[in-house]
């Protein structure tokens, strides 16, 4: 939730079955059920905190594990959307379509951190099995990037829905990113993050901006907010800044009852749809130091969420206002 020093928001909203709500129930479950089947085929050692341990030399069982595991579960939640989300709607030839100014980009920026993330998993579960710092950035960086692009083409041939080059754009945007800064720096020093707090419109249109918490998260942008965390001592490298301290800069939108005015108008909506603007302390987590090889891959999966902390917010019909907690 958010407490703020003051409070103004505007009616509810509407939100399309596009590529928020579907990928990112299905990002969880792939991701996790990679997890279990490397866990299997490689057969883990007694010790979880030895079996997380990085392998300092290439384990090729653990490599294969990696890529079967990617392929099966991947491919599963491929098959899956295509059953849930395409099989009931018309099919048609490959087209484009242009949604570049819809959500206020909101659904852009949900596609860069999507496969940031996906690709930083792939890149951290090769690194895992001691495969090649190249074979890392060629094979595992790519792997959110190469998944969102067939669901990219699922769209295109969908008369529902189609191919979007901002959504494309977006998509190479967020694997760039984590490849840069591996290629210039070797290490992770700007990470996209999430938050997200519940707003009064879901109540007012449950059906589409979800019934319950889970489904919210899931479909109301407007209590989505993106940010880009910046780790403060990698850029400054001054020994009094804790390595785990951040500063983030958060991005968000409110008024959106439709994806665009023109939309709303044509439903019979006045509405009135602004861009939010945010400065924030932050952590990352995977400075923090630690032995334990459980604690960095916990730290590792809960580094994608932006914690609670004071916040500084600007937009243009409020102005500069300052939040205790934001989230």
């Amino acid at each position: 939730m958010a407490w703020a020093l003051s409070v103004n928001h505007f009616p509810a909203f509407h939100f399309n079955l596009c590529f928020q709500h579907r990928i990112f129930i299905t990002i969880r479950a792939s991701l996790l059920t990679i997890f279990l089947f490397v866990s299997v085929f490689s057969q883990a050692q007694s010790s979880i905190n030895t079996f997380l341990k990085p392998s300092d030399t290439l384990n090729k069982s653990r490599r294969t594990g990696v890529y079967i595991g990617e392929s099966v579960a991947l491919g599963a939640t491929l098959i899956g959307l295509n059953q849930i989300w395409y099989k009931d709607y018309p099919q048609t030839n490959f087209h484009f379509i242009n949604d570049n100014n819809q959500w206020l980009q909101m659904d852009k920026l949900g596609h860069m951190y999507s496969t940031y993330h996906l690709g930083r998993v792939g890149s951290e579960m090769l690194q895992w099995s001691g495969a090649s710092k190249k074979e890392q950035l060629i094979y595992g960086s790519t792997l959110g990037l190469g998944f969102l692009t067939v669901v990219e083409v699922f769209d295109g041939f969908s008369q529902e829905w189609g191919a979007s080059s901002g959504d494309i754009i977006a998509n190479l945007s967020g694997t760039a990113l984590y490849v840069s800064q591996e290629v210039l720096w070797k290490e992770q020093r700007i990470t996209p993050k999430f938050s997200f707090h519940q707003t009064k419109f879901a109540s007012q249109r449950p059906e589409t901006l979800g019934a319950s918490f889970n489904e919210e998260i899931l479909k109301d942008y407007n209590g989505q907010t993106y940010w880009l965390s910046f780790n403060v001592h990698s850029f400054t490298k001054d020994s009094f800044i804790p390595k785990w301290l951040n500063l983030a800069i958060g991005y968000s939108g409110e008024g959106m009852l439709y994806g665009n005015d023109s939309e709303a108008l044509e439903n019979g909506i006045i509405q009135n749809p602004y861009r939010q603007f945010y400065l924030s302390l932050d952590v990352d987590l995977t400075k923090i130091t630690t032995k334990s090889h459980f604690l960095k891959t916990l730290f590792s999966v809960f580094n994608t969420i932006k914690i609670p902390a004071p916040t500084l917010q600007y937009d243009e019909y409020n102005g500069l206002k300052a939040h205790f907690i934001y989230f």
